[in-house]
């Protein structure tokens, strides 16, 4: 036959879910912490400043362009979802410290406004910290309603300081939909059908 709890067992119980619940709670807090506490330390070390101007266009005309060497950048696009996204041109051929301008074409083929960003990657890796946008859209989000087309710049530099073995550098940008789409805010053509229809 099973024993009552006694008056210290349910303190001790009291007391565990007490601490347990505040440990939950502290747990939590540090999980909402986290993210601001990230962007902090990346703006102080540089770390991971892909979504971020990298130089400015004072900057930028400030490089010497170095006319006796030429860097074949190529451009490459994806996107996530319904969004259609590519490049004007597939690549480009430029001299360091000269300014160049590429477009890029989005357009939202969702049948609801969709918030989108850009995150831009590189090869070869180490030309990352060389590769400097002056203006590009992956610095914000992107909103788009249904059905519309946008026409978007990247004005960007290669610092003249890059490797002489890199000829060659890929820009990449993948476009990721932000906003989850639930039935309540999908438009009726885009839900689907019902178990009781």
């Amino acid at each position: 036959m099973p024993t009552q709890p006694t008056r210290s067992d349910r303190a001790f119980n009291r007391s565990m879910l007490i601490k347990l619940v505040i440990v939950a709670i502290l747990m939590f807090g540090f999980g909402f912490a986290l993210v601001p506490m990230y962007r902090t330390l990346c703006q102080i070390t540089g770390i991971n400043n892909l979504v971020q101007r990298d130089a400015t266009e004072r900057d930028a005309r400030n490089m010497q362009v170095d006319t006796t060497r030429t860097v074949s950048v190529e451009f490459d696009a994806n996107a996530h979802g319904l969004l259609a996204f590519k490049p004007e041109q597939s690549n480009l051929d430029v001299h360091p410290g000269e300014v160049m301008t590429v477009m890029y074409d989005l357009s939202n083929n969702e049948g609801r406004t969709v918030n989108a960003q850009a995150i831009p990657s590189y090869a070869p890796k180490q030309a990352t910290e060389y590769f400097r946008k002056i203006e590009c859209f992956c610095f914000t989000q992107q909103t788009l309603k249904a059905g519309e087309s946008r026409r978007m710049p990247v004005v960007f530099v290669i610092d003249p300081k890059l490797p002489k073995d890199v000829k060659t550098i890929t820009l990449s940008y993948t476009f990721f939909e932000l906003n989850t789409p639930t039935a309540a805010n999908m438009p009726p053509s885009a839900q689907g059908t019902g178990a009781g229809t």
